[in-house]
């Protein structure tokens, strides 16, 4: 029964998706980009491919994109004759990472129907498989088991009250049952996988370690930056939201002349950000307009208005404010955390994000409430260097700690491949 709702819900989907599309520009790229992919691919996926084997990964959205990337990197490093696809779901993947060079053929994941499941598989015929942190998409898994192909699951992580552990969560678990092996980030995601029957799993930790621990060390010299910061206390305020700069806007107004600030949106919306200058009592300047400043060093606030630099900003920062946490979810705290900076963020939602809990529970980290709460914070650190400099070693060891899951996973690579 569940199998067919499933089936009726995704070709819902499927269907009506297409009426949305022309009312929003974000699923209208996907819908546009999604459209004839498969007759295309019929065409030309082999020819291209040339008889290579074939190695699939997949990542829903950017985030998943970044935290699959150490293996998709190690594995052309050590299987440079096989043919890479990279599939995306959301446009916010696709759209930024279509160019990768490090894939050999990038597009999005059509919906999964059972027709594109079946079309799409033995277009492809992977040898193996790898599906970043939280994508299970059921018609897949299945037409992929059915094909031979050694299907893997990186950089997950599980909890108690997901449908996969719950008494009608069967369906759920049969995706689970789909795969070769799944490689968890704790111990609890193992507990819960052995407590549902599914043994073929183990620990490798998050790919995130790998992956920023190789940005920090493959940062850009942004030498501008260095200028506006001109050795001043710095704060990267990185993937900030409105509701983050209504937390952050009373707190740099009052420490105006103490600390410096480059804000990062995590969308970049003109408007929102005119709106943001005008609050700061302060002199700010969008990176954009650099080239055209002489004194830069004599604004107080840098605004990124671009995307894909921020994470050779935190190089610069003496303390960062992490975005996320008061609506959709907390950003990526790790990029900020390997540059062995002290971290604030909100505390609404953290909680699902372990890096997080781990690095407050250490001391690297301070969930805030409001702007008091943050202003006491970031006082704190800027009047007490030893104290900030404490936190973020905290930080920077956490970083250390982490890294090696991508090495476990080709290990497993090795192994299924021979």
């Amino acid at each position: 029964m569940a199998e067919i709702a499933y089936q009726f819900t995704i070709n819902l989907f499927a269907f009506l998706i297409q009426f949305v599309a022309p009312f929003n520009r974000k699923i209208k790229l996907g819908v546009t980009g999604r459209k004839g992919l498969i007759d295309e691919m019929e065409k030309s996926f082999q020819s291209l491919a040339a008889g290579r084997p074939v190695v699939w990964f997949h990542a829903a959205s950017l985030g998943e994109f970044e935290q699959g990337r150490p293996v998709m990197e190690a594995y052309r490093n050590q299987y440079p004759g096989h043919f890479i696809l990279l599939t995306f779901f959301s446009p916010s993947g696709y759209e930024i990472r279509k160019s990768y060079s490090g894939a050999d053929y990038i597009c999005y994941l059509p919906f999964d129907t059972l027709s594109n499941a079946k079309r799409f598989v033995e277009i492809v015929n992977p040898r193996i498989v790898f599906f970043i942190k939280y994508e299970f998409w059921f018609n897949y898994l299945i037409e992929l088991k059915k094909n031979g192909s050694y299907i893997l699951s990186f950089s997950s992580i599980f909890r108690p009250g997901q449908v996969f552990f719950k008494s009608y969560g069967g369906f759920f678990r049969r995706m689970l049952e789909s795969f070769n092996h799944i490689f968890v980030q704790n111990a609890q995601s193992i507990e819960l996988l052995h407590g549902a029957g599914i043994m073929s799993c183990s620990i490798a930790g998050d790919t995130r370690f790998d992956r920023v621990k190789t940005i920090a060390d493959n940062a850009r010299d942004l030498p501008e930056i260095a200028l506006f910061r001109n050795e001043k206390i710095c704060m990267v305020a990185g993937s900030v939201w409105a509701a983050d700069m209504q937390v952050l806007i009373p707190v740099l107004n009052g420490s105006k002349g103490k600390l410096k600030a480059i804000i990062a949106p995590h969308e970049i919306k003109k408007d929102e950000i005119s709106g943001w200058r005008n609050s700061l009592e302060g002199k700010s300047l969008l990176y954009s307009e650099l080239d055209k400043t002489a004194d830069t060093e004599q604004f107080d606030y840098l605004i990124i208005d671009n995307i894909g630099m921020l994470s050779s900003l935190y190089r610069y920062g003496d303390m960062a404010y992490i975005g996320g946490s008061f609506g959709a979810g907390l950003h990526n705290i790790l990029e900020a955390a390997t540059f062995g900076l002290p971290i604030i963020f909100g505390n609404k939602g953290y909680h699902r994000f372990q890096e997080a809990v781990d690095l407050k529970e250490k001391g690297g980290a301070i969930a805030v409430a409001d702007s008091d709460s943050a202003r006491s914070t970031i006082n704190q650190w800027i009047e007490n260097p030893g104290d900030r400099m404490g936190a973020g070693k905290v930080n920077e060891q956490y970083v250390l700690s982490g890294i090696g899951a991508t090495d476990t996973i080709m290990d497993k690579v090795k192994e299924t491949l021979g």
